[in-house]
């Protein structure tokens, strides 16, 4: 008998400690993701969509800004998922690549731009957590997360480009490459 209510106990200590780690949320990151997405709504605002909409339809010129820019800053402005819908913005045969690529940056964001994906926040915080109690540098981390998230963003575009040639050669569709 004395095995189940050490296992009860123990249940029960779990659900306590997932609600000391809530409200240490809402008093520690939550207000700083809420303040980040204010503060980029009114960038929108005050930019003007239309602004916002031509910035995406420049990227369009060439992989880097496609792949690299464009991510980072529909990400940044618009969060995840809605960074996805900056891709309307861009021809047919180029969507498939900025997808991969935008999926992508939501995560090595993280650390830095914690607003852009704060629905996967526990899993950043979860590593930061262990790399504070080394003694370490949490924002280095997140940096260089960052930067290399941006150059995987590069090559899994291009790679995706590289699959939409091949797929759409193979099943005979021709993808526009201009904005129409």
């Amino acid at each position: 008998m004395n095995y189940i209510s050490k296992f009860a106990e123990g249940f029960m200590h779990l659900f306590q400690l997932g609600g000391e780690t809530f409200i240490s949320w809402m008093t520690g990151i939550v207000p700083v993701v809420l303040m980040l997405l204010v503060a980029m709504n009114a960038l929108i605002a005050f930019l003007g969509e239309e602004r916002v909409n031509r910035i995406a339809q420049a990227s369009t010129k060439n992989p880097v800004s496609r792949y690299m820019i464009l991510p980072f800053i529909s990400a940044f402005v618009l969060g995840n998922p809605m960074a996805i819908s900056m891709g309307r913005f861009l021809p047919e045969f180029y969507k498939p690549g900025f997808v991969a690529a935008q999926m992508q940056f939501c995560h090595t964001s993280n650390g830095v731009f914690p607003h852009i994906n704060p629905g996967e926040l526990f899993v950043w915080a979860g590593i930061a957590a262990g790399i504070q109690k080394l003694g370490l540098n949490q924002m280095d981390l997140a940096i260089r997360y960052l930067l290399v998230g941006l150059l995987m963003n590069f090559i899994s575009g291009w790679a995706t480009d590289l699959m939409t040639t091949y797929v759409s050669k193979q099943q005979g569709i021709t993808l526009s490459k201009t904005i129409a």
